[in-house]
């Protein structure tokens, strides 16, 4: 995310959380909201730097620290993780990573995918279309509420097959 921060603004992410201390803002949507008006950020990055400024949420942990504690007790699944993970970023480099602490967002412009260790035996994939109904492996978000349109089940590596990687391709390309 950092990363991308700077490809889009010319400037590091120690520069906007110097932008926002001395802005007085202090609650996080209130970064959120300066940021996306005052400085033209997406939410996506609007958020990063309030979460970061106030060290709170993700940003105050590592990545790797993030999906240790997102698998923990569900090691099994992290396997699964990682080949969604890869398959997603073979997409483009245009593609913002962002762990959390019970999900990874995939970001272009807006977030087209979001993965979720749902229980120890499963991984919702979310997806976000602009107007996509439910078929075949693709069900409606469930859980997700908004941050997702659409989600798909997958329990083992087997199931992440040429319909899954279809759909995700499908979100990538919607979310320009």
């Amino acid at each position: 995310m950092e990363k991308g921060l700077i490809e889009k603004t010319g400037k590091g992410l120690d520069h906007w959380i110097d932008v926002v201390k001395k802005s007085g803002k202090e609650k996080h949507m209130a970064i959120v909201d300066y940021l996306k008006t005052e400085h033209a950020f997406s939410h996506g990055f609007a958020n990063f730097v309030a979460h970061a400024a106030n060290q709170s949420a993700a940003a105050s942990f590592d990545d790797d620290a993030l999906l240790i504690g997102q698998y923990k007790g569900k090691e099994d699944l992290r396997p699964i993780y990682d080949k969604l993970n890869s398959e997603i970023r073979k997409l483009g480099n245009d593609i913002a990573v962002t762990p959390k602490k019970d999900s990874v967002s995939f970001i272009r412009k807006k977030q087209f995918a979001l993965i979720k260790p749902a229980s120890k035996t499963r991984i919702d994939l979310g997806l976000k279309f602009k107007a996509q109904e439910p078929t075949g492996i693709l069900e409606n978000s469930g859980p997700f509420g908004a941050m997702c349109t659409n989600r798909i089940q997958i329990h083992t590596l087997d199931s992440i097959n040429a319909e899954v990687l279809k759909w995700i391709k499908a979100a990538y390309e919607e979310s320009v």
